[in-house]
């Protein structure tokens, strides 16, 4: 009969749970079919199962399985609550002590709630956790429990049953989340994630943080590493927040101090990814879309003033702002054609379009210290500041200076498709500028140190005028606060002359806040550069009338006797 055969074979698998076990993963490896895998990783089929190692194995496939490339149809919201899950089981309803997977390695034991030092556990991710004592070598990788957490469950507990966990989540989907999508080139370090639980107990707020210690190479300058945690309420399906923690970067390690239990990683951030590019690059090109349009403004308000004013075909302070302002007019013209173009094209093309750019650029910072050294001899030499063909001069310095280094640079074949990379070396932004595999030393030798020079002479020059105003101003009788406040916005009209905006630059290491403020506040210098000129040479009657300082020096005839 068949039905006795039937109740026989169960009750010998009842008899031998282990043989059965086997029997059982082996049959299912071989049986499973495509629309099977699918449910699995849509978090369908082993929910909730966990009492044999195949139910593991079968949902650990789906970290690889699970890619926005791919075409696996994956519920990464039930995958991420089935491995959160699992140490809650492991704690509350499995007797295990170990679990030894190529994914997965975790330790379970109990612990007294009255403990008298505190808990240190070795995270090799090759072995299982294990217990250390304190006053040991202290491993690459571990975590330290505070004396303190333990002894804040006395109340309610004696033991405790603590699991600790290493699981290695590959390179798909699963534990990203919306923070660490592919388009963000942002990863967990290593892929490695690190659980601690005390099963369905929640601790959180914990007045003495835990530790977790993450070694790792030293990172290059331009990636960031944040603590953070897993955080199951956060969205639909979960993301990472690093609420509650802090970090504490090492040149070969990071530790990580929480106030509370879950899932922790390390995550590992371009500072300049592709999002932040595109971000950057939008108010960039906001930015400079109107700045052109002021710049334009100021040289057609020039143009007006120069034929109905006698004296602005004289005056050499005028002129010299117009030649900053062409120059910075087509600098924001050529950038926004460069980024605004696929730079793999030609090589001769790509390497004009660099050159090009490149020469505007030194243009810019050469016109800005000319304005300096004029603002030098109308304010602070005064005297014999007489000079033939004055403003001649200065634009054979302000154009032919910038073209002999351009040509230069050209000779030297330094000029080609220019690369931002992040960490694993996917590209975040191409144009056409200096080659990077060999022209790096002529880009820190003409733009960076070029820069550097006329910053900081601009600098100079600019806090011996504001020491000069305010010294003038204090000398002044009556009306002491309104002189103060009308020095501040000269200071501000002749920082945008003499290029101070670009000298954020210097704070960008800082973070990705002052990136935003130097792209912003830099890309807005025509704009500032038209209020400027505007209140200069169109001044209320009452302005006219108590201007002092700077101010009126600037509207004094600086003639070039030609």
């Amino acid at each position: 009969m068949v039905l006795p055969r039937t109740l026989g074979v169960l009750f010998l698998l009842l008899l031998l749970p282990d043989s059965g076990e086997e029997m059982y993963t082996s049959t299912s490896k071989v049986t499973t079919t495509p629309e099977q895998s699918r449910k699995v990783c849509q978090g369908l089929t082993n929910m909730g199962l966990y009492d044999h190692t195949f139910y593991l194995e079968n949902t650990a496939e789906c970290f690889a399985k699970c890619r926005q490339s791919g075409n696996e149809s994956c519920d990464l919201g039930n995958l991420q609550r089935y491995w959160l899950d699992y140490e809650t089981y492991l704690v509350e309803n499995s007797l295990k002590e170990k679990v030894d997977l190529p994914f997965l390695k975790t330790f379970v034991k109990n612990f007294s709630t009255n403990i008298s030092e505190d808990l240190h556990f070795s995270l090799s991710p090759s072995k299982i956790p294990m217990q250390v004592m304190g006053n040991e070598h202290k491993p690459p990788d571990r975590v330290r429990l505070p004396r303190s957490l333990f002894a804040s469950l006395q109340s309610s507990k004696l033991e405790v049953r603590l699991a600790i966990s290493v699981l290695d989540i590959g390179a798909g989907d699963v534990f990203k989340g919306p923070r660490l999508s592919l388009e963000d080139d942002s990863s967990v370090l290593n892929n490695r994630l690190v659980g601690l639980s005390f099963g369905r107990m929640r601790v959180t707020g914990l007045a003495e943080p835990l530790e977790i210690t993450f070694s790792h190479q030293s990172q290059p300058p331009n990636m960031t590493l944040t603590c953070v945690f897993w955080d199951a309420t956060e969205g639909s399906t979960g993301d990472w927040s690093s609420k509650g923690c802090s970090t504490e970067l090492g040149a070969e390690g990071t530790v990580c101090r929480c106030d509370h239990l879950t899932f922790f990683a390390l995550l590992l951030r371009p500072v300049l990814d592709k999002v932040t590019v595109k971000a950057l690059t939008r108010i960039s090109q906001a930015g400079c879309g109107a700045s052109m349009s002021f710049l334009a403004f100021t040289v057609a308000l020039y143009i007006v003033l120069r034929f109905s004013r006698q004296r602005f075909k004289s005056e050499d302070a005028p002129k010299i702002h117009m030649a900053l302002s062409v120059s910075l007019f087509l600098l924001n013209l050529v950038f926004l054609i460069n980024v605004g173009h696929d730079p793999k094209g030609s090589k001769a093309t790509c390497w004009v379009r660099g050159a090009i750019f490149h020469y505007f650029l030194l243009c810019v910072f050469t016109w800005m210290v000319l304005e300096a050294i004029h603002l030098y001899l109308l304010v602070i030499r005064v005297f014999n500041t007489y000079f033939t063909h004055y403003f001649l001069k200065l634009s054979l310095m302000g154009w032919g200076l910038p073209a002999l280094m351009v040509i230069g640079t050209g000779v030297a074949n330094s000029y080609g498709v220019y690369s931002i990379r992040d960490k694993e070396n996917r590209t975040s932004l191409e144009l056409c500028w200096f080659r990077e595999d060999t022209a790096i030393t002529a880009l820190y030798i003409t733009v960076h140190g070029y820069f550097l020079i006329t910053f900081l002479f601009s600098a100079v020059v600019l806090g011996l005028v504001a020491w000069k105003i305010f010294t003038l101003s204090s000398t002044t009788a009556g009306k002491k606060q309104r002189q103060h406040w009308k020095g501040v916005l000269t200071l501000l009209g002749l920082s945008s002359l003499v290029g101070m905006t670009w000298g954020l630059a210097i704070l960008t290491p800082l973070g990705l806040s002052t990136i935003y403020i130097f792209a912003l506040f830099n890309s807005l210098q025509g704009v500032f550069i038209f209020c400027w000129f505007f209140m200069l040479y169109f001044p209320s009657q009452s302005a006219v009338s108590s201007s002092s300082g700077p101010a009126r020096v600037e509207q004094t005839n600086t003639m070039s006797h030609e």
